[in-house]
């Protein structure tokens, strides 16, 4: 016989014995629920000062702070941020001081204060009621009425949805207004939603359930019409900003100036195609433009880090996607450009500290791979660019707030999370935790892989994150779980340490795999562009790349590719049954979008333009058009009350599957929005669990999870 051969057969053979050897993870110790091949750790939350970090140790559960030099170890007790609290209560305003008994502010227990904020000097507390904004005064409980016309659909102070949703945020709770730095004044936005249609929600519970009406603008719907506006604390007539509310536009957050003399206003045309801020004077509501930015495509109004004010009260950073690569500008109060902070093909992330005396500013970005995350510095002049985080990991990072340290918790797929103390120069100080098991290499676990598969039009690495079955040998046939968002700029694969949730579905002979497309941030807005005018194009284009590139594989099952996903993941996992159903053989989708059209204007609108102007876009990209092509096994779950993707899209998707006499899986769950409620998602569980045993493992479900 061949030596090479021989040598090769004993090789195999000295492996096999050792995997024999090691122990398997238990149902527990697969669920998280008992210690194996990874460990509790210390949580490091931040800093206390330059020279201590914060450390909570999970042995006696205290917080610490520890010398980054001496390595002292003295216990800790946080600050509170302000010994007030503002709170609602039977529908009525209460303060609280410290420790001391809370006091009734307002009187008026048959309507609820809503959104009850402190003015920066604490001695007023603005709220709305009935859609109308309000303050009392803390002194005497007095209160003052800024406005008198709200209504059902007239909303003072209190979003449109549209608008809490899509663009100021859900952490609002729906809050539209905004003190002014001195307490003088407030900024407040007036929704007039008249001409939005309202969407009915049915509520079931009861014997006669009710409706929620909400008003919800549809793709191509009238928008509300919004006015931004000024008031004085202590009474005034509105002075409303110099915009005419009847054009086609959106507002984002205003900025108030430090000395509270103008306050910075965010426009964007109904397209989402121009972006201006306008210096507003609140006194007489005369504005100026300070800055101008169009895009072809398309440009994102965020509602968190467009811009950071700098303390020194002359300069702002702005983050913008211009280029193709979302990078950092630094711009004079007046919207004069001093110079880019960074550039190049590659992402910013966040702002982590600006070191405004050195005049050096710390941030994070996927540069070195899209898949990763580190932490940089660079100069106010944009240049001395440095890395100053290590290895091939993604990093969650801490910095002191002088800036000469930071902690780094860090991992990648094959290595657990990892915290370390590091300086502002790149040089590691100290290790301060490792959550890898002493006996990590007792088990035998599926392995994990990082890697790129070419798009089929060879313009792109697609990501792709791997787990294979324990065990694993190619001569075998596995089924493969492909997991997947797909929403534009929101990408799924990270290069971190996934956990050992996956190691379960690893020992019973599943292949895992999530998988991001050429739209999903990995490639920048240049990459996200391609959505433009055609959702469900290039995404089902590239994720049909690589099930084709799976089903090449000899140990792919040619006939078990479960693609599952939630909201636009469900989305896609719908489409891939219907317009790719060739490629894939089952999915889960929750909460599925089907048709575009049936989606809210600024969300979609911003990738898609209107169904007026693209017609063809959306029938495109509508799950409905493609039900003629369906085939495999596909099981759907929606939330009765989902204010956000409407059950109405499932509903529609039923119709056409039924009237064709299709086969599938449905499940309503009643009480939920467009999370799913604890009870229905732990019974959602379970379902999946079953789906997969019984199509893709054919075989029982075991007890344990019964």
């Amino acid at each position: 016989m061949n030596k090479i051969l021989v040598n090769s057969l004993i090789g195999l053979l000295f492996v096999t014995q050792l995997q024999a050897q090691k122990k398997t993870l238990s149902f527990a110790q697969a669920w998280g629920q008992e210690a194996s091949i990874t460990k509790p750790i210390n949580q490091f939350s931040g800093w206390a000062d330059n020279n201590h970090y914060i450390e909570r140790d999970i042995g006696d559960g205290k917080l610490y702070q520890v010398h980054v030099k001496t390595g002292q170890r003295t216990p800790y007790t946080a600050p509170i941020k302000s010994d007030t609290e503002v709170f609602v209560k039977d529908k009525d305003i209460y303060i609280r001081y410290g420790n001391d008994e809370a006091r009734r502010l307002t009187q008026s227990p048959d309507e609820e204060e809503k959104n009850p904020t402190l003015s920066p000097d604490g001695r007023y507390v603005a709220f709305t009621r009935n859609n109308d904004l309000y303050s009392v005064k803390v002194e005497n409980g007095s209160e003052v009425r800024y406005t008198s016309d709200g209504t059902d659909v007239i909303y003072n102070g209190w979003s449109s949805w549209v608008y809490y949703e899509e663009i100021l945020g859900r952490p609002t709770n729906y809050r539209a207004f905004w003190w002014s730095p001195d307490s003088k004044q407030l900024a407040f936005m007036r929704f007039d939603d008249t001409q939005v249609p309202m969407f009915p929600i049915y509520v079931s519970k009861g014997q006669h359930g009710y409706l929620e009406e909400t008003r919800y603008p549809k793709a191509g719907d009238p928008n509300p019409e919004v006015k931004v506006g000024f008031v004085k604390v202590e009474g005034s007539p509105v002075v409303w900003a110099d915009f005419n509310e009847k054009v086609d536009q959106y507002f984002g957050e205003p900025y108030w100036s430090f000395d509270s003399q103008s306050i910075m206003v965010q426009w964007m045309n109904r397209d989402q195609t121009n972006l201006k801020f306008y210096s507003v004077n609140p006194t007489d509501g005369n504005k100026s433009e300070i800055y101008d930015e169009e895009q072809p495509t398309w440009i994102n109004l965020d509602h968190s880090e467009r811009i950071t004010y700098l303390a020194d009260n002359k300069h702002y950073i702005l983050k913008s996607d211009r280029t193709g690569w979302a990078h950092y500008y630094l711009y004079t109060l007046d919207g004069k450009l001093v110079n880019p902070l960074t550039f190049g093909n590659w992402q910013v992330t966040a702002l982590e500290l600006i070191d405004e005396k050195n005049k050096v500013v710390y941030f994070t970005a996927r540069k070195e791979n899209s898949a990763t995350v580190d932490l940089y510095r660079v100069d106010y002049t944009g240049k001395r660019l440095k890395r100053l985080t290590f290895g091939d990991y993604t990093h969650q990072v801490k910095v002191s707030p002088d800036g000469k340290h930071f902690i780094t918790n860090y991992s990648n797929v094959s290595t657990p999370n990892k915290v370390a103390l590091v300086d502002n120069k790149g040089k590691l100080i100290k290790e301060l935790a490792d959550s890898k098991g002493s006996h990590f290499n007792d088990y035998n676990i599926g392995k994990t892989d990082y890697f790129t598969v070419r798009s089929e039009d060879g313009k792109f690495e697609l990501p792709i994150i791997m787990t294979y079955p324990v065990d694993f040998d190619e001569t075998e046939t596995y089924p493969v779980i492909m997991s997947i968002y797909g929403g534009p700029d929101a990408g799924t694969v990270r290069n971190t340490w996934k956990g050992t949730s996956n190691q379960y579905w690893a020992k019973e002979g599943v292949i895992q795999v999530t998988c991001d497309h050429r739209a999903s941030g990995h490639f920048g807005k240049q990459g996200v562009a391609w959505m433009h005018r055609n959702l469900g194009k290039w995404e089902m284009t590239d994720y049909i790349t690589i099930a084709k590139w799976l089903k090449a594989k000899p140990w792919v099952a040619e006939d078990k590719l479960l693609i599952t996903g939630h909201s636009y993941g469900g989305y896609m996992t719908c489409l891939a049954l219907t317009k790719g159903a060739d490629y894939f053989d089952y999915g889960i989708a929750g909460a599925p979008v089907t048709s575009w059209e049936l989606y809210d204007t600024h969300y979609t609108e911003r990738w898609m333009d209107t169904p007026q102007d693209n017609s063809q876009g959306y029938q495109a990209g509508s799950i409905l058009t493609y039900v003629d092509k369906y085939k495999g096994g596909l099981r759907i779950m929606h939330g009765d009350i989902d204010d956000n993707v409407h059950m109405q899209n499932t509903m529609q998707l039923v119709d056409a599957l039924t009237d064709r006499d299709i086969p599938f899986e449905l499940m309503i769950y009643p009480g939920s929005r467009h999370g799913f409620a604890r009870s229905k998602s732990a019974y959602d569980f379970k379902e999946r669990v079953r789906f997969y045993y019984q199509y893709l493992l054919e075989k029982p479900v075991p007890e344990d999870f019964k």
